[in-house]
């Protein structure tokens, strides 16, 4: 099963590729590439070894009596393959527990938020704290209840009015498109494979850019939008009530973003379409051969079964 070892290395091509091509897209199709990418990557290399913990199993004598297989198995070696079966089998339970405790801190450090703002009175969407250090952010809602934009008295005062109204809709553009899921999806495909993790810092900016471009077009102004964010930024204490999960617009690479928004259009570094495309037909053949490589170990390893059965019966 040579095959089972592509979506396990594949990503050593393909996060810098998503990479580079993420940086000359859009913000909102940057976004949901970056966040494609890590999902499937992630789902190939999971599978990838289940195969190898399944087949280093079925080596066993008490697993293999239990599936009615005659051992060993047609076309392996299980002086090689029961070791790296249980490499494997670690190696899944190791990134299912990271896994699982990433998410449920993810959703205790919402609840926690939750709670501490609900003491206050909200204003349709709006809660406003009494602290006097500025801070704002968008803090996700749950089924039945909607997200919320949560701004201290510090930071209304250090901002204009019309620059409330941009941060205010930066904040609502992160909720409207449910950018903390995208975030909870890069941290989870990097509990599968480690080097997933190169794709979680640009998938962060291009949500922020993305929430950047619809506050620009909310108020129809983007100088407007990007004196908001730097003052904001400049202003910025990131008080006890704000999650480590909120997003928000003093985030990420500020005098970057602002550039962005004051310069609109393509990047001066931005290659042909010729390149651009070559850069994304490398991308998806990544991604198409990760999964076909999974599906061709599974078969292989089902074929190994039903040959081991077929023999059992005869």
């Amino acid at each position: 099963m040579v095959a089972v070892w592509i979506p396990l290395l594949m990503p050593l091509l393909a996060v810098p590729a998503a990479r580079r091509l993420a940086a000359w897209l859009p913000p909102r199709a940057a976004a949901w590439l970056l966040a494609g990418c890590a999902a499937a990557l992630a789902a190939c290399a999971t599978a990838a070894l289940g195969v190898l913990a399944a087949a280093g199993a079925l080596r066993l004598p008490a697993v293999a009596a239990l599936g009615h297989l005659v051992l060993p198995l047609p076309g392996t070696d299980p002086d090689v393959t029961v070791p790296v079966g249980c490499a494997a089998g670690a190696l899944l339970a190791g990134c299912a527990l990271v896994a699982g405790r990433r998410a449920l801190a993810h959703r205790a450090d919402l609840r926690t938020a939750r709670r501490a703002v609900a003491a206050h009175a909200a204003a349709g969407d709006l809660c406003v704290l009494p602290d006097a250090g500025p801070d704002a952010f968008a803090l996700p809602g749950r089924p039945g209840r909607p997200g919320r934009i949560v701004v201290t008295a510090g930071m209304l005062r250090a901002l204009a009015p019309a620059e409330r109204e941009a941060l205010f809709a930066h904040e609502r553009a992160h909720l409207a498109g449910r950018h903390h899921l995208f975030l909870l999806t890069a941290t989870l495909a990097a509990a599968c494979h480690p080097l997933l993790r190169g794709l979680r810092a640009p998938l962060a900016y291009a949500l922020e850019r993305w929430a950047d471009e619809c506050a620009a077009a909310e108020v129809g102004d983007r100088a407007l939008t990007a004196r908001a964010i730097g003052r904001a930024a400049l202003a910025s204490r990131p008080g006890a009530h704000r999650p480590g999960v909120a997003l928000a617009a003093t985030a990420g690479p500020v005098p970057r973003r602002v550039a962005a928004l004051l310069t609109p259009g393509r990047p001066p570094a931005r290659p042909r379409r010729a390149g651009r495309r070559l850069v994304g037909a490398a991308l998806l053949c990544c991604v198409a051969f990760s999964a076909a490589a999974a599906l061709d170990a599974a078969a292989d390893l089902h074929q190994s079964v039903e040959a081991a059965q077929a023999q059992k019966r005869w």
